[in-house]
């Protein structure tokens, strides 16, 4: 009778093992797909201190309990009226002094985008054509410039668009900016005016990463109204945001509240928090004050996809499990692309 070998029945047992579980780094990718959040998936057999993240895991009953919790405790101590007008009325004031405060090493580049997003090395390809891509809420150039460092097409161009000065004067001053790819300007996406070189209908992309939560309510409409305004027939928001139940709500304290889902950090900036039917609502309702016409449909956006990116960190030597939670998706503005 035949036997096999030490190393014979050692490969074996690894390659009958689940992918999640082979500690394989090419098994442990973290996405490939930007609607397939993550390879590693917690099972009840699992032990979920085994890896410091799972993806895709529902939040269990002790943590949605003890967020309600925090909710409550939450609104009974709200922002004062004074500090609410205070972080209202100026908010680039906080988001330059948290650019100022925190040089360009303190942020890390966004390589991760181009893999959430194909379209972005889509577009950077030698063969892509000509291609504007607006940024919103550039921040210190690190979505910008790394997208810039893998790019090919020479007829690429980069609006880097800040509501914070401080933001726009960190990018150019990186040695990367060159304005035959990358303008950098400072834009208020909430105001009445377009970003400075761009008009209506001139851009094919917009990236809107965790931007939109920077806003009040009140400031959705327009924000929206304007995005639709720039982009082609065609043109598509590539979005990604804070989800209603991340760690980072749940985790405020008193003194924090604005209102429902909407919060103001330590260093005097906002962030709200969404649930997926209300981005949806936000995004696919009527856009621009233009009354329309019979012979004219109401100008929208179409939601091409949006997903709930749910992770589980562990703190394995305290035995501790925190949820976070992101919505990501890409909303289309009605019409074709020309050709």
């Amino acid at each position: 009778m035949l036997c096999a070998s030490v190393p014979e029945l050692a490969e074996a047992t690894i390659s009958s093992l689940p992918p999640h579980l082979s500690h394989d780094p090419e098994n442990n990718s973290k996405r490939s797909d930007p609607f397939q959040f993550g390879s590693r998936l917690l099972s009840e057999t699992d032990n979920v201190y085994e890896f410091n993240a799972w993806d895709h895991v529902e939040t269990d009953d002790t943590y949605k309990e003890y967020a309600e919790e925090q909710y409550a405790k939450q609104r009974e101590a709200p922002v004062s009226d004074f500090d609410k007008s205070r972080f209202n009325s100026d908010p680039a004031k906080w988001w330059n002094n948290f650019y100022k405060n925190n040089t360009s090493n303190f942020f890390k580049d966004r390589k991760w985008l181009q893999q959430e997003f194909p379209i972005l090395t889509e577009i950077t390809k030698p063969d892509a054509g000509h291609v504007t891509l607006l940024e919103v809420g550039a921040g210190a150039g690190n979505t910008a410039f790394p997208i810039l460092s893998r790019n090919h097409n020479p007829n690429l161009k980069i609006h880097a668009c800040d509501f914070s000065k401080k933001a726009v004067e960190v990018i150019r001053a990186n040695e990367a900016y060159d304005t035959k790819n990358v303008q950098a300007d400072v834009w208020d996406a909430a105001g009445d005016e377009l970003p400075p070189g761009l008009a209506e209908g001139s851009v094919d992309y917009a990236l809107m990463i965790f931007i939109f939560s920077a806003l009040s309510p009140s400031q959705w409409k327009q924000t929206v109204d304007n995005i639709y305004k720039l982009l082609k027939p065609g043109g598509e928001v590539l979005f990604r945001d804070y989800g209603r139940g991340d760690l980072a709500q749940v985790r405020f304290k008193k003194g924090r509240y604005l209102e429902e889902n909407f919060y103001i950090r330590g260093d005097g900036t906002r962030v709200y928090f969404f649930e997926k039917d209300e981005l949806i609502d936000i995004w696919t309702k009527n856009t621009v004050d233009d009354a329309p016409s019979e012979a004219s449909p109401v100008p929208c956006f179409q939601v091409v996809d949006l997903g709930v990116d749910r992770r589980l960190l562990v703190n394995r030597a305290k035995q501790l499990k925190m949820y976070r939670c992101w919505l990501q998706g890409r909303f289309r503005k009605e019409g074709e692309k020309p050709v």
